[in-house]
């Protein structure tokens, strides 16, 4: 069975009128029309693979009705116009689970902050991996264009010549291919910071960049 199905299932198991509510009787009212109106022709997408809930309707005033009930408890919507009918729609996960409480379905309010919860972990992992590896890529490119310029340097026989705080640099950088920065900087005899190392290879890849 489906998400959306659980939730009409659970919706229809209620009872119409809930007598300990301390909800004012207009905005019960307000409620059940919204409730009738997803059990009608409203549905929720997967939440595992995308928010997206929908109800339609054969006329616009129908639809900017229940918009306007919607917005009276800060839940916002669009419209949109779908063949012969009149789309109202919600995209965002927290205002999906704001109207599954609205309308009462609290067992599918929990399901679907469990998903979305996960889902917002499983996207925060990926956007932190993809960031590692986009750092680490630049890291590499870094590296190799250093050791490209004190291989030039060299080949020129100009290595002799730069001071000796560049020339040391330049030899961890060799033997240390993989190294960060902060790590060639604490392997220098006397450590410097990682805006330190940084400057001396610039310095490096400047004559190098000289000398072609």
């Amino acid at each position: 069975m489906s998400f959306s199905s659980n939730v009409k299932e659970e919706l229809i198991g209620l009872k119409m009128w809930n007598m300990n509510s301390q909800m004012k009787q207009e905005e019960q009212i307000a409620r059940l029309c919204v409730r009738e109106a997803f059990i009608k022709s409203g549905s929720i997408s997967d939440p595992n693979k995308k928010y997206h809930l929908q109800i339609l309707f054969k006329e616009e005033d129908k639809a900017k009705e229940l918009k306007n009930i919607l917005e009276n408890f800060n839940i916002y919507s669009k419209i949109i116009k779908k063949d012969k009918n009149y789309m109202l729609y919600i995209k965002d996960g927290e205002e999906i689970s704001n109207f599954l409480a609205l309308i009462g379905a609290n067992s599918s309010v929990i399901k679907f902050e469990e998903i979305r919860v996960l889902r917002d972990a499983r996207n925060n992992i990926n956007r932190l991996v993809n960031c590692e590896t986009a750092n680490l890529n630049k890291t590499i490119n870094a590296a190799v264009e250093q050791m490209e310029a004190i291989k030039l340097i060299k080949k020129k026989n100009m290595f002799n010549k730069l001071p000796d705080n560049l020339k040391e640099i330049a030899n961890l950088r060799i033997e240390n291919p993989d190294a960060t920065l902060i790590e060639l900087g604490n392997m220098l005899n006397k450590p410097i910071s990682k805006s330190g190392v940084n400057h001396r290879l610039k310095k490096i890849l400047q004559i190098a960049k000289e000398i072609k």
